[in-house]
């Protein structure tokens, strides 16, 4: 069936079709007369932010692998003196120590501004924009340092930027958060809630492509007999992160955003991009609506601060955080931040480390893809559980093949970090940048990622801080030590770990029990703004005398009614817990090509 001539391309917000999606029409079935003027539009607009977002990770892979190369060469040592052990773990992790104040929001005037806040402020778009500028900033300083203390100054100022990045790229990319609500699980639409985290899994492979990347431009550039052996490297970033910050310009703003900044307009021609560029489309409209809902329901909500994320989300945030701590804590910054020294203390000598770091990178990216297709078929929870049990028994072993030193000792090492990465890149690598924007309401989602991504950048610090020193003082137990994490975070997800895979994200409330506003308080909260704006305007009317009165009871009653909804979350969240730690399993769906599932709390659970 052939499209009509285009009757217009305008922009503008388009007659609404309000019974449209009563009658179920097929795409084909409509009457395509108003389409977009973007070029780009439907799934190509979608995988197309997704591999550009993926820059941003791609640079925060980059920046945790460049300098695991670089501290080994002998010209990097020669030219800052054969630093200390405390030293290389200083430039190391020194990346992340004004990057966690900047997620924290620190008295320190340099850090004033929350990471979170801004994108709430100016929007995904442009927070992604100058946090690649000011990264690009840190990494010249980098490349060009003549002191030490200029190359610490370097790695904050690249800080600030990676925290910018890493805390908006997950939000930023919105094609992992379009998730209609009526959601066939047959069905191809690439944005759908059964497609969320395959592209998440596609993003976590730019980052692990760019700590590839600088493992390998190590390994070439240790070739040169120079001081640019280690100076490239650091440059090569700043032509990425360039790259990142024009094409941030050109890219759309996330639309669920722009609903919640009132740009309904704009917000909607994001949406009819996405779903094809025609402005009558069924899913376009009702994705709109659907949002639109979401984000009036979210605006009823007058708190948005950190308190009260932490009052009335509790589960989401303990979820949220804990899982990309455990995804440091599990020991990967050991092997990515310093993995030619583990090569050198298992008996690999000069370039060779290097080189077992590269082959090692190119096992890691491979095991990035099967999540692509597995994420969403098998659950979050499974991949998770089956990766810490394979990344501890691993890194046991490496433990043990370091302390008996025989001269299989190298081989037996390099095939159990290339065992442990790979079970990381399929699991606890993907999965701890998926949970926290897929969990967190819109309203809280960028305060939400935020402090997730702090306890990240806090253990990220810890351990690439303290594993020079260890590797000195405890030696091979450092690995049996994070064999330990890892049998910590196995358990943590068994029994607390909700799946949330297939689950549009309007209704993840229905899976932590802590639902928004029920009518009865909408109903309460409108009431009380509309008495206030006719107590300012009439205040010194005769006939308003009793009102105040009125208003009063009204108050109480809404007082009494949050109370009760606040009581009615906490032993909703208790008993879904519970609930967890005795069935631990998927939400299911009952029936076949059906739209719903069961929901936490029925009878059969």
């Amino acid at each position: 069936m052939s499209n009509p001539p285009l009757a217009t391309t305008s922009t503008s917000r388009p007659v609404d079709y309000p019974h449209r999606a009563e009658f179920h029409l097929d795409d084909s079935e409509i009457n395509q007369h108003q389409r977009s003027s973007s070029k780009l539009v439907g799934s190509p607009l979608l995988y197309a932010i997704t591999c550009f977002a993926s820059l941003g990770v791609f640079l925060f892979g980059y920046d945790q692998g460049v300098m695991s190369g670089i501290i080994t060469g002998p010209y990097f040592k020669s030219y800052f003196g054969n630093p200390t052990a405390t030293q290389l773990g200083t430039m190391v992790a020194i990346l992340v120590t004004h990057l966690l104040l900047l997620q924290f929001n620190l008295t320190f005037p340099v850090t004033s501004l929350l990471a979170g806040t801004i994108a709430d402020k100016i929007g995904r778009k442009r927070t992604l924009f100058w946090g690649a500028a000011v990264f690009v900033i840190g990494g010249g300083i980098q490349s060009g340092s003549t002191s030490f203390m200029a190359m610490v100054l370097g790695r904050i100022i690249s800080g600030f930027g990676v925290g910018l990045l890493s805390m908006i790229v997950p939000i930023r990319n919105f094609t992992r958060y379009i998730s209609p609500c009526h959601t066939n699980p047959h069905s191809a639409n690439p944005h759908s809630a059964d497609h969320r985290g395959k592209l998440a899994c596609i993003e976590f492979t730019g980052n692990i492509t760019g700590y590839a990347c600088s493992v390998w431009l190590d390994y070439f550039t240790s070739f040169i007999k120079s001081d640019a052996s280690w100076r490239l490297p650091l440059l090569f970033q700043c032509i990425i992160g360039g790259i990142l910050a024009l094409g941030s310009l050109i890219i759309p703003e996330s639309p669920r955003w722009l609903l919640d900044q009132k740009q309904d307009d704009e917000g909607f021609r994001v949406l009819v991009d996405i779903h094809g560029g025609y402005y009558n489309n069924v899913k376009a409209d009702r994705e709109y609506r659907e949002i639109r809902d979401a984000v009036e329901q979210d605006s009823m909500e007058p708190d948005r601060s950190y308190t009260c994320l932490f009052k009335k989300y509790k589960a989401r945030v303990f979820i949220a955080m804990s899982s990309q701590l455990f995804a440091q804590l599990n020991g990967i910054n050991v092997i990515s931040y310093y993995m030619p020294l583990v090569m050198i203390s298992a008996g690999w000598v000069g370039r060779d480390a290097l080189l077992m770091t590269g082959i090692n990178s190119l096992v890691y990216i491979a095991s990035t893809i099967p999540p692509w297709y597995l994420v969403d078929k098998w659950g979050r929870r499974f991949i998770l559980l089956s990766g810490a049990t394979v990344m501890c028994f691993s890194l046991t072993l490496t433990g043990w093949w370091i302390y008996i030193d025989v001269p299989i000792t190298p081989t037996a090492v390099v095939i159990c970090v290339i065992v442990f990465n790979a079970a990381f890149g399929y699991s606890w690598g993907p999965i701890p940048w998926l949970y926290p924007p897929e969990i967190m309401p819109l309203s809280f989602r960028a305060k939400g990622v935020s402090l997730s991504t702090a306890s990240n950048w806090a253990a990220n610090f810890l351990v690439g801080e303290l594993t020079p020193i260890l590797q000195d003082v405890i030696q091979w137990r450092l690995y049996p030590m994070h064999a330990l994490f890892c049998a910590c975070s196995f358990v943590l997800v068994y029994f607390l770990y909700p799946e949330t895979a297939n689950i549009p994200l309007e209704e993840m409330s229905d899976v932590f029990g802590d639902s928004d506003p029920s009518p009865e308080e909408v109903e309460q909260l409108s009431l009380r703004k509309q008495t206030r704006s006719l107590r300012q305007s009439s205040v010194n009317l005769p006939s308003l005398a009793n009102f105040n009165e009125y208003d009063q009871r009204q108050r109480q009653s809404e007082t009494n009614l949050r109370q009760q909804f606040s009581q009615n979350i906490f032993l909703n969240s208790v008993n879904n817990i519970k609930k967890w730690i005795n069935k631990g399993k998927p939400v299911s769906r009952n029936v076949e090509g059906s739209d719903s599932y069961e929901r936490l709390g029925q009878s059969d659970i």
